[in-house]
């Protein structure tokens, strides 16, 4: 087979997407590093696909060939528990040593940003013959390791790469150490990344409760996962899962999707419920229904606006229940001062539009009481949400929504009735 130039591997990654009945035959015609680079560029629904439709043997042979930390993602999707034992039982020694630890853990976990490219010394090994091991890992993986360094076969800390250049090759690692620090293997990412925004840490072991390490994580990756949150939150927002792509099949896309379309229909029955109570206001003063998007509406986007800010600092371990009062207290005010000022436009624009000065104050009023909820909910939502265990940025937005939506109807109306009525 000739070699294929990264174009024509991309241009075959696309041919796979595209070509649902003709993706397999695609991949198969690759050779195994080939077939590494494709894999890579593929969303996982199909990756996932591609694996249920390969043999063992070529599953086996592809997660040999991959990055340990993708295959390990790859083995953690898998649905059919008893193929993935048999592919881990298959994988060379080191790495089905590696990935059947890791699997055994909840895929939030930790060990979803480990590194595994490190070598454990003595600390009575000289510089001269870490620098063979640094050799000899290099040659066979392609990859410089960190050094870390054990004292009776615990972690002491670790020795750099620069200290080692620079002393002469029979000191020993003991006279050079440098303290690393260290997190259980299933810590919660939110505990990573507050190690890491709290503390200028480059890198991180993870540590079993026996005190053996597992791996490394760098503030590389954890920057980058804080730079991918809000991405991660605007699908969350939307309904749409993160791994989802432009070319998944339209099964893939609502399964993903038809729990929150089911929520939405559900909390807008209930919003449609608080209008028909006040039909005979509605019915006397005929231009309310034209402000009531408006007001849910300015409401809605205030909620969001607060509800990103909450998540991420969620994330990064900032705010939790504990000390969420000031927060709650600011994000109340800003809603108070935010309505003060929309609802007075509003107002204006009312009284312009209608000519009741009455009915422009029940319209500024109702943005202004909406907002104000608005800036609670999005505060307290996803706290409370955070606090029994569940994903503030994908369970906190119906709830906001119904929210604002409800109570914006209900105050513009209630108000309506009783000063226009």
């Amino acid at each position: 087979m000739t070699h294929r130039s990264e174009a024509d591997l991309e241009q075959a990654a696309q041919s796979i997407i595209y070509s649902p009945k003709k993706r397999l035959g695609i991949f198969r015609n690759l050779d195994l590093a080939e077939r590494s680079f494709v894999f890579n560029q593929l969303s996982p629904a199909v990756r996932q696909e591609i694996m249920k439709r390969l043999s063992l043997d070529e599953v086996v042979e592809l997660l040999d060939h991959l990055d340990l930390r993708r295959a390990h993602h790859v083995l953690d999707r898998m649905e059919n528990r008893a193929r993935r034992s048999r592919i881990i039982a298959r994988l060379k020694n080191d790495r089905h040593a590696k990935i059947e630890y890791f699997c055994q853990f909840h895929p939030e976990a930790s060990v979803g940003l480990v590194h595994l490219n490190y070598v454990f010394l003595a600390d009575n090994t000289t510089v001269g013959d870490t620098a063979g091991i640094i050799e000899d890992y290099l040659r066979h993986t392609g990859k410089i390791p960190a050094v870390l360094v054990s004292q009776n076969g615990r972690l002491a800390g670790e020795v750099s790469l620069g200290t080692l250049v620079r002393e002469p090759n029979r000191n020993k690692l003991a006279q050079h150490l440098q303290p690393i620090a260290t997190i259980l293997y299933n810590a919660p990412r939110e505990k990573i990344l507050n190690l890491f925004t709290a503390k200028a840490h480059r890198k991180v072991a993870i540590l079993d409760y026996d005190g053996s390490v597992l791996g490394l994580v760098y503030n590389d990756d954890v920057l980058d996962l804080l730079s991918r949150s809000p991405a991660a939150s605007l699908y969350s927002f939307a309904g749409v899962e993160e791994s989802e792509r432009p070319f998944d099949s339209a099964w893939s896309k609502v399964s993903h999707r038809y729990r929150w379309l089911i929520m939405n229909l559900v909390t807008a029955f209930l919003a449609g419920s608080v209008i028909a109570l006040f039909e005979n206001t509605l019915t006397q003063v005929a231009f309310l229904a034209m402000y009531l998007p408006i007001v849910s509406g300015m409401g809605g986007n205030a909620a969001t606006q607060t509800l990103a800010v909450m998540v991420r600092g969620i994330a990064i371990g900032e705010i939790s229940l504990r000390n969420s009062r000031p927060a709650i207290i600011r994000e109340v005010r800003a809603g108070l001062i935010n309505g003060l000022i929309t609802g007075l436009l509003v107002a204006i624009i009312a009284v312009i539009l209608n000519q009741t000065p009455l009915f422009g104050l029940v319209v500024g009023l109702s943005i202004m009481a909406n907002l104000v909820l608005a800036g609670l909910a999005g505060t307290i939502v996803p706290l409370l949400m955070r606090y029994f265990g569940k994903d503030p940025a994908t369970s906190a937005t119906v709830f906001i929504t119904t929210a604002t939506d409800v109570l914006g109807f209900l105050i513009l109306l209630g108000l309506a009735t009783l000063i226009l009525i």
